[in-house]
């Protein structure tokens, strides 16, 4: 095993050796994004490919992304003032347990419902475990912020990347061979499987990612919990409204319009895949294994680049090449037109996943993380909501092709107003 991280971190070298206090904790946040890039690469990537061959519409595939969009918009500040009492590192952990222990039902939905019943229970499963999903999300921002010196932190993002990809690229290909080779739904109850036990295996390595030091909470986000002047101050100090009256309100407003253009497209791509380009689980397969092969390559040098150019510049760069996707995806009738699609859509991702994170982190307070990334995700998800229901009908008002390329556009507008406001 020591072996194998030598091989593939040798890309990665750091000009100075990585600091022995920090080097267990950094393998296992490998060790985390590795296995969940085996969920990524299987119930993940196959999900709403599975309920459009159940013949789910275009709403209900757009409510699939829509549900965990819902519930964060509900708990997300009540998650928030849950991790300010507690151990990040306890809610985070629990959280992904609670969260991914659904996962374990999904094998077993064809024995007990039928095709149409089972879209509906895929949309409702998606709901529920949703809600330990927003402690999840939330909490390990601020556990990697935490976990990880701001020195590190582009090195670290780079590696997990690298990782992520490498795993997931396997684990698709090795998925859309099940699912061409075995009957209908036999194939994908064990693509369900392998998701399951990557999602539990990444769990397990999120017990062992401990900060050395915790950051203490800042004075305005610890008295949010003490003060009982009035019913107006303590909604007041709980949303900390405070927070949009100070320059991360233009963060928050860029990274609106970044995910809402990212997810409206989202739920176009499984049905323009399936009904209209008629592709096989094979080939989505193969497409979603390039795509993490250029995540790959981009994420080889995502630190330096980083270095050179900073995350701003990255993000916002990467935020307006994934125009390609989905306007490339138009054109794709033909296996290798789609190679080059995935192949694009991979390389703009890697460009946006190496520093978006690290880019949002740096307009965040040291001591204040759960409070200014709670409105992130608010805002994230009120995004997700938007594009992940207005997408379907967009698709249906223009037709699919015409929405794909309004969302391109949408795209190449959002990162071109990161690079010139961010």
């Amino acid at each position: 095993m020591q072996n194998l991280f030598s091989t593939i971190l040798r890309p990665f070298r750091p000009s100075r050796p990585v600091p022995e206090e920090y080097r267990a904790v950094f393998k296992h946040l490998y060790w985390d994004i590795s296995w969940f890039g085996v969920l990524n690469g299987s119930i993940l990537a196959f999900l709403t490919v599975y309920a459009t061959r159940l013949g789910a519409s275009s709403g209900q595939i757009g409510f699939i992304g829509a549900a965990p969009a819902v519930v964060a918009l509900i708990f997300t500040f009540a998650a928030r003032r849950w991790l300010e009492k507690r151990s990040v590192h306890q809610g985070v952990f629990w959280g992904s347990v609670l969260h991914r222990g659904f996962y374990l039902f999904f094998p077993f939905l064809p024995f007990f419902f039928d095709n149409l019943t089972q879209v509906w229970v895929i949309i409702g499963a998606t709901l529920l475990m949703s809600v330990p999903a927003v402690v999840l999300n939330i909490g390990f921002n601020a556990l990697f912020a935490e976990a990880v010196p701001v020195e590190w932190r582009s090195y670290v993002s780079g590696v997990r990347n690298a990782f992520f990809s490498l795993t997931t690229i396997v684990s698709t290909i090795v998925c859309g061979q099940l699912l061409d080779n075995m009957a209908f739904p036999v194939g994908y109850q064990v693509v369900f499987a392998i998701g399951f036990v990557g999602a539990a295996m990444s769990s397990v390595e999120l017990w062992f990612v401990r900060p050395k030091e915790t950051i203490p909470v800042s004075p305005t986000a610890a008295a949010s919990g003490t003060s009982r002047r009035s019913v107006f101050l303590n909604l007041k100090q709980m949303l900390r409204v405070d927070i949009l009256g100070g320059p991360f309100r233009r963060t928050l407003l860029l990274f609106f319009f970044f995910h809402l253009f990212q997810y409206l497209a989202i739920p176009i791509f499984p049905i323009y895949m399936v009904n209209t380009l008629k592709l096989s689980d094979q080939v989505i397969g193969l497409g979603n294994g390039l795509f993490y092969v250029t995540v790959f390559i981009g994420s080889l040098f995502g630190s330096r680049m980083v270095g050179r150019w900073g995350n701003q510049k990255m993000t916002g760069a990467g935020v307006a090449l994934l125009c390609l996707y989905p306007v490339l995806l138009i054109f794709s009738k033909t296996l290798m037109v789609f190679s080059i699609t995935s192949l694009a859509g991979g390389l703009a991702w890697s460009v946006v996943n190496v520093a978006y994170i690290n880019y949002l982190l740096e307009k965040v307070p040291a001591g204040d993380k759960p409070a200014y990334l709670a409105w992130y995700h608010l805002l994230a998800n009120g995004a997700i909501l938007i594009g992940s229901l207005g997408g379907p009908l967009v698709g249906e008002a223009v037709g699919m092709a015409g929405a794909l390329l309004i969302f391109g556009i949408g795209r190449l507008l959002a990162g071109s107003a990161i690079l010139r406001w961010g």
